[in-house]
């Protein structure tokens, strides 16, 4: 028999670690003309979806579900399997770090949902639970070091432009001594290039100023390692976007993520946007 052809509906399920960011995602869903709703019961999604394709007005629903839906728990994979017979579906999850999530839950001054007192334990319960839906998922994000509006914009620019989606490259700068940056995918040390911090003139400056940029690019150990680095981002980059990766994090780490690193970054910004490709920055510890 042959099958019914799948609508045109396009549906994100949301879900992930609670304090990963899974509002501030929604919330960027719904400005961007998602129809959405939160913490729907799993016995309803099947029929909201149904719904939503038979009203001309709605083309893309956005479904938060967390652990506050005990049910969604155990009825997930017959839901999500019942969906995808009819409908295009991409499960989106959100996590972030033990040690970030405590502090989101402390700065809210919000419970838990398993109402657990001990907060670290009512992480590693829940990711617990949680993690055959974690393996379930299309795309996994990690908002470890991710403010709101950076979140948002890689939900703008991954999600919800029109057509086949596009792999979006965020170049981050960062300091070794404040941590290698969890959601990097490819790493590179240049701290053993020329540190402008040693330079009395130019100590005090970032590495996006034209004069701490300059003094980076211009010694020979730098040209070098760019001679290098880009033809490895030439060859890799379009394999990352043929795995079908919605972005990809390039990190370059210095020592205190203020002055070689953000030039490098700034220098590769120019390079990829040659390419075509659509490109963010983050400088992660730099203060301006």
């Amino acid at each position: 028999m042959k099958k019914p052809k799948k609508s045109q509906l396009l549906t994100i399920i949301l879900t992930g670690l609670s304090g990963a960011g899974k509002t501030v995602a929604l919330n960027a869903f719904e400005d961007s003309g998602f129809f959405c709703v939160d913490n729907l019961p799993s016995s309803l999604i099947e029929t909201f979806v149904g719904l939503g394709n038979r009203t001309p007005s709605i083309s893309k629903v956005a479904i938060g579900v967390d652990i506050r839906e005990r049910s969604f728990l155990t009825d997930f994979t017959e839901t999500v399997t019942a969906i995808r017979d009819k409908h295009k579906i991409e499960i989106i999850f959100m996590e972030a770090a033990d040690d970030v999530l405590v502090r989101r839950f402390k700065e809210s001054r919000r419970p838990h949902p398993l109402g657990y007192k001990d907060l670290k334990r009512a992480l590693h319960k829940e990711a617990k639970l949680l993690q055959s839906i974690r393996q379930e998922s299309d795309e996994i994000i990690d908002t470890t070091s991710l403010n709101p509006h950076e979140l948002r914009k890689i939900i703008t620019e991954s999600y919800l432009k029109k057509g086949p989606k596009d792999m979006v490259i965020n170049l981050m700068s960062f300091g070794y001594k404040y941590g290698i940056p969890l959601e990097a995918d490819l790493l590179f040390d240049v701290r053993f290039l020329p540190n402008p911090y040693f330079i009395e003139e130019l100590k005090d400056f970032p590495g996006t100023t034209p004069k701490v940029k300059n003094f980076v690019l211009s010694h020979k150990h730098t040209k070098d390692f760019l001679k290098k680095l880009k033809p490895l981002l030439d060859y890799s980059i379009p394999l990352y976007r043929k795995e079908g990766r919605s972005y990809l994090t390039i990190g370059i780490g210095c020592t205190g993520g203020k002055h070689r690193s953000p030039a490098i970054i700034e220098e590769l910004k120019q390079f990829v946007l040659t390419k075509k490709q659509k490109v963010t920055v983050t400088h992660r510890d730099l203060t301006e």
